[in-house]
């Protein structure tokens, strides 16, 4: 069994890990905490220009025409350099079901403009009940040819603050239906949430909001789980690059610190804290790159094993950032300390489409129990 990197994934690796660590440093991940808009439209368009955000767009549409392993390498750097900002949203929410569902017209549209950074995408899921199951949609939909009206509530929107766009998903009287519904329009409110991680999570208020269709009236589920199965394992793989620099960041603090005469490496309890979380950090990597594959050969049993990938990356990092505070003892809690940027960051992703509970109940699911 190979595991390791294509040539050119590990070229995309390297070159993601010099650009970021140039263009996105900790001062900027700062800054953007406090930012009203939560990414630097300069980081933006280099990232544009760099070929990311098309990354997964077909050549024919102005995208680089790479794969979703391709990406999943790319986000991995993303989480360790806890990139802040829309990329995720747009290219996992945005482009990924335009790919999927849309028109030819709609495709030539959106594509080339969220490829070059021009347009901004989110994903409209999720509502209060918190659910990621097509019972949770509640916000309905009246469809007239293609064009769709809808009204209801969605909450926990990534970066619908800085969006042009978002894919909602309504309930029409065939099913859940998907329409592309312009943010700035009559009858869409923004309203950012306060969160742990200081990332821009909105609560979205639809009040006979315009759209045009994306896919077909009532078909807009199956569409929905292809994406999450993607966005799950994005996320997870932004999970493991944060993971890994955890690590990195307290076995240096481990090496440094001294205390009793002697570096606290030197002691047993921090030498096995940091065992566990290479173990972790290692084991998370090797089941997310599985569940990246899966997706991207299209294997019959792509979805439990992304069930299986969230439950165990989710309950594996928050192991790590725990080990990771725990060395650096009262001090990593400070805001002063870089440590507790991955903390709080973790506690975003872990929840992010679903966390371990749910992904546990889903695998049982498939078991037939």
């Amino acid at each position: 069994m190979d595991l390791s990197l294509s040539e050119t994934q590990e070229l995309l690796k390297n070159a993601a890990r010099e650009f970021l660590e140039n263009e996105c440093p900790e001062t900027l991940v700062r800054e953007m905490e406090e930012d009203e808009r939560g990414y630097s439209p300069e980081l933006w368009k280099k990232m544009a220009e760099q070929g990311w955000q098309g990354l997964l767009i077909p050549e024919e549409y102005g995208g680089a025409g790479f794969d979703y392993l391709d990406l999943c390498v790319l986000l991995e750097e993303f989480g360790r350099a806890l990139v802040p900002g829309p990329f995720m949203s747009t290219v996992l929410g945005g482009a990924v079901p335009i790919l999927e569902a849309g028109t030819e017209e709609q495709k030539k549209e959106f594509l080339p403009k969220i490829g070059s950074g021009e347009l901004i995408f989110t994903l409209g899921l999720t509502e209060p009940s918190a659910r990621f199951d097509e019972a949770g949609i509640e916000t309905t939909a009246e469809v007239n040819g293609n064009e769709v009206t809808i009204t209801g509530t969605k909450l926990f929107i990534y970066d619908a603050n800085v969006a042009d766009y978002i894919i909602v998903a309504a309930k029409s009287s065939k099913g859940t239906t998907l329409a592309i519904v312009a943010k700035d329009q009559e009858g869409v409110e923004v309203e950012q949430l306060l969160t742990i991680a200081r990332d821009k999570q909105c609560e979205v208020r639809l009040n006979n909001a315009k759209g045009q269709l994306l896919g077909e009236d009532g078909a807009g589920w199956p569409i929905i789980e292809s994406v999450l199965q993607k966005y799950t394992v994005g996320e997870s793989a932004y999970l493991v690059g944060l993971a890994q620099m955890d690590f990195e960041i307290s076995v240096d603090y481990a090496k440094e610190r001294v205390q009793f005469g002697r570096p606290i490496g030197s002691f047993q309890a921090i030498q096995h804290k940091c065992a566990d979380m290479l173990t972790d950090v290692d084991g998370s990597r090797f089941i997310m790159y599985k569940a990246a594959w899966a997706i991207a050969t299209d294997q019959a049993d792509k979805q439990m094993t992304v069930n299986m990938m969230k439950a165990w990356v989710s309950d594996a990092s928050r192991r790590v950032v725990a080990h990771g505070q725990q060395i650096h003892g009262g001090i990593g809690f400070t805001k002063d300390y870089k440590i507790q940027l991955y903390y709080r960051r973790q506690k975003k992703s872990e929840l992010a489409w679903g966390d371990t509970e749910h992904h546990r109940e889903l695998v049982a699911q498939q078991l037939g129990i």
